[in-house]
């Protein structure tokens, strides 16, 4: 199997990896801090879980505490507008009722933060997290990877690009410096981490060299650079794509002045303490479904998912964690969830000066 899933990666989509990056993100070992309680093995997991088969997800507890809800509870990164993905989702959703036999519906996140709180409180059985926000679902809420989408011929990846007006004068990164540059937010691989993984080597720090300003979401930064209200942003090549595709902003407006080599796009997992018949049904049901026609075409051109695990393919998306110091814990989860509130905050007083006749605001998602 693992194999035959290395097989249906695109070309291309681990080269990123270093060497010196894959050594980080590497097994357990003693450099990455394992961890005994009571006799429990937990890696880098959170308390209350336990990791003996060192896969780097929570194992299933005892039978006395497992679970088999009569409604399962299902939800997609809000990486763009929650209700879109809702509408997007309906037929996947209406699928795994008949499938699994039981009940499922949609519930709608606001922000990774609220989407790793519901699976951690068991309010929410299944979801799809974005590249990051993944680990933190690991770690601290017991979340199993999965799946990943994919096409034919393997699953898809995404590339961070570097984006900025059509009609702007930058072209290469350093002609950011001293610009406003919006971040989406502080747990995104794609939209954060990375870049400030990945810019200090090429001559450009966040913070320092340019302003990091938290818009809230890839499809904000996107139409935050097409206002001008941000110089750039990095962002996730995927949801840039279907924004065009869908015809939200032209893709003749923007210019892209530096791109990654891929990384895995978001992952599909369920709550570690669902009963093990029911998280075989639940996989099986996944690999199985096909996208229908307007499914696959709101999800960029995938039409299926495809196996994958926390530890090889998620292995890039710790590395770069690593290497820009930002561990997956309790503690900086807090600290991020913190930085989201607060950016979510000036967003919203922003938008009340707008519609009391204030300054242009960055657009924002639909409620």
């Amino acid at each position: 199997m693992r194999n035959l899933l290395l097989a249906t990666i695109p070309a291309g989509a681990m080269a990123f990896a270093t060497a010196g990056l894959l050594a980080m993100a590497a097994l357990p070992a003693a450099a990455q801090g394992q961890a005994q309680q009571g006799g429990c093995f937990r890696g880098q997991l959170d308390e209350g879980y336990c990791d003996e088969n060192r896969d780097l997800v929570a194992d299933a507890p005892e039978a006395s505490r497992q679970r088999d809800p009569s409604t399962l509870v299902f939800a997609y990164t809000p990486v763009e507008d929650p209700a879109l993905y809702a509408s997007q989702f309906r037929p996947f959703v209406d699928y795994l009722t008949r499938c699994t036999g039981k009940r499922t519906v949609y519930f709608q996140v606001t922000s990774n933060a609220a989407q790793v709180e519901a699976m951690r409180s068991g309010r929410l059985h299944i979801a799809g997290f974005s590249t990051g926000p993944t680990a933190f679902a690991v770690n601290l809420a017991g979340a199993v990877p999965f799946a990943v989408k994919g096409g034919p011929d393997g699953f898809e990846s995404y590339r961070v690009v570097m984006l900025v007006r059509a009609d702007s004068p930058y072209r290469t990164l350093a002609d950011l410096k001293g610009k406003r540059v919006a971040h989406t937010s502080a747990t995104s691989n794609s939209g954060n981490l990375a870049p400030r993984a990945f810019f200090p080597g090429l001559g450009l720090k966040p913070d320092e060299d340019y302003r990091v300003v938290y818009s809230g979401g890839h499809d904000r930064s996107v139409m935050g650079v097409n206002a001008g209200d941000y110089d750039a942003a990095p962002v996730a090549s995927d949801v840039y794509s279907r924004m065009v595709a869908r015809g939200q902003v032209k893709g003749e407006n923007f210019r892209v002045i530096w791109q990654s080599d891929p990384f895995p796009t978001s992952s599909f997992a369920m709550s570690h303490d669902l009963r093990p018949e029911l998280q075989q049904k639940i996989r099986q049901c996944f690999l199985d479904f096909r996208f229908p026609e307007s499914m696959a075409r709101d999800l960029g051109g995938n039409d299926r998912f495809w196996p994958a695990t926390y530890a090889e393919q998620w292995a890039p998306v710790r590395a770069v964690a690593d290497a820009v110091n930002a561990p997956y814990s309790r503690a900086a989860f807090d600290e991020e969830s913190r930085k989201e509130l607060e950016a979510e905050a000036r967003r919203n007083a922003a938008r009340t000066q707008t519609q009391s006749g204030g300054v242009h605001n960055v657009p924002q998602a639909k409620p």
